[in-house]
């Protein structure tokens, strides 16, 4: 018997270092020649002659030579685990998967029996190998393991061989010894998150938003979203987790997982020409008693004759090269190219200097144009227009100013953030009056080691009326 690990070819190396191979011995079965000798020759008369070999060879009657037995296909689950089975010139190894292994030359084949006959054979050779029994003039396996006759351990199977028995280990265990020890599965990293090792197994479990895939060693991502996540508006399944997101007019609570109103008349207090009222979701405009809401945040003041917008009536003057541009009490015509050289026109109100040209070096990088209308004698100071850039390279830091139009200093602007700025009217003005200001955004970056700026070109047309 061999056990798991172990290799018996101690005795056969020592002989292949003296030069030897392990050659058969010849046994005399039961009542092979009962009259005159009870010794068996093969090579003298036919007879069933038992040959035995070493341990670990077995005779091979074609050839006449003992020849390797190849235990890892004669013996089922050789080695445990994971462990693989090396064979080797009369025995096994058990080694890592890992382990390679580089194979010794064959040994010469093992010596014939001897031809010459004892000098006397006095008494019949009955017994048969090791591990077999006489039944009917034959040797008959043993099965030790029906009979008893082992000597495994109780948490180990016995599992009979020709000649012999071995002692296997349940799954989940490796031979130690006569021992068997529990494997440590975790120790190959077989889980891809997280693995619990327990006597003769383990399993594998996953962080928090996976679950376990159907081989029970991955793990996939789970969409919380589909499974009723608590987000009280929209939610977007991310990996290993989700996240909540708001309808236009909310935001995300502390918690993440709620929304609440944001209250756009906070902001600012002149979302509405009036009055600002907050709503869920939104907001909205009122006019006092006598007024008219216009384009939703403006108030018209009462009068017999109601303002015409003449741009959209379609009664003004202007040209298909010009566009109408309303005012109270009026409209105004401008040229649809508005850019002049060195700047080039790239929309209707937007005006590009292109950096390839040497005169825009030191112009504003664009132009944009826009326009607006006010009544006459505002309270002031009163913020009237509110500047806001469109985009923001990391690390760039902005600043507004006025760079022309303001020649008598009625109007200043007070910057709210890094992207935005407001406009205010200092000085109270009374029109009909129009104005052109050229309001300037510089961008100084200091991590990219340049400055440039840009240009909002108001045009703002003062009313006769101060409603």
């Amino acid at each position: 018997m061999r056990e798991e690990g172990t290799v018996r070819i101690k005795e056969e190396e020592e002989d292949l270092e003296r030069g030897k191979t392990p050659g058969p011995k010849i046994r005399r079965p039961p009542n092979t020649r009962p009259e005159s000798s009870n010794f068996c020759h093969p090579r003298l008369w036919p007879c069933p002659c038992l040959l035995e070999c070493t341990d670990g060879y077995q005779w091979d009657v074609q050839t006449e030579h003992c020849k390797d037995v190849n235990e890892c296909e004669t013996i089922p689950e050789a080695c445990k685990g994971e462990m693989k089975c090396f064979n080797h010139y009369g025995g096994y190894l058990c080694l890592p998967r890992s382990a390679s292994v580089i194979p010794a030359p064959a040994p010469d084949p093992p010596s014939q029996p001897e031809d010459s006959l004892p000098d006397e054979v006095t008494e019949p050779y009955n017994s048969c190998p090791l591990g077999y029994e006489s039944q009917g003039g034959r040797c008959v396996d043993i099965d030790e393991c029906q009979r008893d006759q082992h000597d495994c351990l109780p948490s180990q199977h016995c599992l009979n061989t020709q000649g012999g028995f071995i002692c296997q280990c349940p799954d989940g265990y490796r031979k130690v010894g006569t021992e068997c020890i529990d494997i440590d599965e975790c120790r190959y990293r077989y889980c891809q998150h997280r693995c619990v090792n327990y006597p003769g197994s383990f399993t594998c479990q996953c962080e928090p938003g996976f679950q376990l895939a159907g081989n029970n060693r991955s793990c996939i991502d789970v969409n919380e979203c589909d499974m009723g996540a608590p987000c009280q508006q929209r939610c977007t399944n991310t990996y290993g987790t989700f996240v909540c997101r708001c309808e236009q007019g909310y935001e995300l609570g502390s918690d993440g997982f709620s929304c609440k109103d944001i209250d756009e008349c906070g902001f600012s207090s002149f979302l509405c020409q009036y009055q600002c009222v907050n709503e869920p979701g939104k907001f909205s405009c009122v006019c006092p008693e006598g007024y008219q809401l216009q384009r939703t945040r403006l108030c018209q003041g009462p009068s017999k004759i109601p303002h015409v917008n003449e741009c959209e009536t379609g009664t003004h003057q202007c040209t298909e090269r010009q566009s109408c541009i309303n005012t109270n009490g009026g409209y105004r015509c401008v040229d649809n190219n508005r850019c002049k050289d060195p700047y080039i026109q790239v929309s209707n109100n937007r005006c590009v200097c292109p950096v390839s040209k040497p005169a825009c070096r030191d112009q504003p990088l664009s132009i944009v144009h826009r326009y607006m209308s006010m009544t006459s004698n505002r309270l002031v100071p009163s913020d009237i227009f509110q500047i806001q850039t469109t985009s923001v390279h990391p690390g760039a830091h902005n600043t507004f100013r006025i760079r022309s139009g303001d020649d008598n200093s009625d109007f200043y602007i007070r910057q709210i953030n890094n992207i935005s700025a407001m406009l205010v009217l200092a000085q109270s003005v009374t029109g009909p009056k129009e104005y052109v200001l050229d309001l300037e955004m510089v961008s100084i970056n200091p991590i990219m080691n340049y400055q440039s700026s840009s240009v909002l070109r108001l045009s703002i047309y003062v009313g006769p009326h101060s409603f």
